[in-house]
C-alpha cells in the first residue's frame, strides 16, 4: 500500500513538473540562447511573479541562467523547461540585480550545483532589502512568498568577469548606480546577444530605483557594446541593438528636462510630480504604477544637483 502511494505521488509530481515545463515557454532567439518573456504586469498570485524576461545560454559543457523569476514556482518551471531542452548542467545562475521578479526564483536552482553570480553590491542589497521584499510582496503574492528563500551570489563582479561554458565564453559587466545600485549585464559575443536586465525596458515604463542621472549616463555607455540583439528586463523578449535604447532614452531625457525646469522655477515636489514627463504617458504600459515614483526620486536627486 505504501509503495503504491509513493508511486502515485511520484507520478503526480512528474506530471506537475512536466505540465509546468510545457506551459513555461522558452524561445531560442539565437543558437544556444533561450529566452522566456514575462508578462507586462505587476507581480501577483495569478501570474506567480512571472513578469520579467529570463534567459539561458548553452555552451558545449554547461549552461548559464540569467535571472530566475518572481517565485519558487516560476523558478521550478524554468528549471524543468531547461532540463527538457538540454541535459547539460547549470554551471552559473546570474542575477542582473536585486528586484524580486528577478531573484525570488533562485531557490529553485539552489540544488542544481550552480554558482550564483551577481554585482559586487548584490549581497548587501539582498541582505538589506530582502526582508522588506518578502514582507511587502506578501499581500500581492500570498503563500507563494512562503517558499522563497533568498540565495545571494558566491561570485561577485566588480568590473568585468568572463564565464566559460565550454567553447562559449560570456562577459559579465557591473555598472554604476542606474536602474538600481547592483545592475549587471551579460554579453554572449558568439551570438551577438546582450542580456541587459533592467537597464533596458521596452513598452513597460522604465523604473528608476537608483539614480536618474546615472541611468541616463549608462544608457549612453551601453550603446558602445557590440551586439546585434538585446533581451531587455521587461517587454518584448528580443529587440535590435542599439536601436532598442531610443524610447527609454527619450523617456529619461524628457523626465529630467521637465524636473530641472520645475526646480528652476521653484515648483514644489508635488507640483513637479504631477506634471513632469506626463507627455510620455501614451508611450508606456504601467505608467501610472511607476512614473510618479520615478519623478519623486528624480526630483530629490536633481534638487541637490541644481546649480
Amino acid at each position: 500500500m505504501l509503495q503504491r502511494t509513493i508511486l502515485r505521488l511520484a507520478i503526480a509530481l512528474f506530471c506537475l513538473f512536466t505540465s509546468a515545463a510545457k506551459s513555461f515557454e522558452l524561445t531560442e532567439i539565437a543558437p544556444g540562447v533561450l529566452v522566456h518573456q514575462g508578462q507586462t504586469a505587476l507581480m501577483s498570485r495569478d501570474n506567480s511573479g512571472d513578469i520579467a524576461n529570463l534567459g539561458a545560454i548553452v555552451g558545449d559543457e554547461a549552461i548559464a541562467v540569467i535571472d530566475t523569476g518572481g517565485s519558487r514556482v516560476e523558478g521550478e518551471a524554468f528549471l524543468a523547461a531547461l532540463q527538457q531542452r538540454s541535459p547539460k548542467p547549470i554551471r552559473y545562475v546570474v542575477n542582473t540585480h536585486v528586484h524580486p521578479d528577478h531573484i525570488f526564483g533562485n531557490i529553485a536552482f539552489a540544488g542544481a550545483g550552480a554558482i550564483f553570480v551577481g554585482h559586487k553590491n548584490l549581497p548587501r542589497a539582498m541582505a538589506t532589502r530582502g526582508p522588506h521584499y518578502l514582507s511587502s510582496f506578501r499581500e500581492a503574492m500570498g503563500a507563494l512568498v512562503d517558499d522563497v528563500k533568498l540565495v545571494p551570489p558566491s561570485l561577485t563582479v566588480e568590473r568585468e568577469t568572463i564565464l566559460d561554458l565550454g567553447g562559449r565564453k560570456i562577459t559579465l559587466k557591473a555598472w554604476r548606480t542606474a536602474h538600481s545600485d547592483a545592475d549587471l549585464t551579460v554579453l554572449d559575443p558568439q551570438s551577438g546577444t546582450l542580456f541587459a536586465g533592467d537597464l533596458l525596458f521596452l513598452r513597460h515604463v522604465p523604473i528608476v530605483d537608483g539614480s536618474l542621472l546615472g541611468f541616463l549616463a549608462v544608457v549612453d555607455e551601453l550603446r558602445a557594446i557590440e551586439a546585434v540583439r538585446v533581451v531587455p528586463g521587461h517587454g518584448p523578449a528580443v529587440a535590435p541593438w542599439p536601436q532598442a535604447l531610443d524610447a527609454q532614452k527619450a523617456y529619461l531625457d524628457h523626465l529630467t528636462r521637465d524636473l530641472r525646469a520645475d526646480i528652476a522655477k521653484g515648483e514644489t515636489l508635488a507640483e513637479a510630480v504631477r506634471t513632469a514627463g506626463r507627455e510620455e504617458r501614451p508611450n508606456w504600459l504601467l505608467f501610472d504604477d511607476y512614473h510618479s515614483r520615478n519623478a519623486t526620486a528624480g526630483f530629490a536627486e536633481l534638487e541637490w544637483d541644481a546649480p
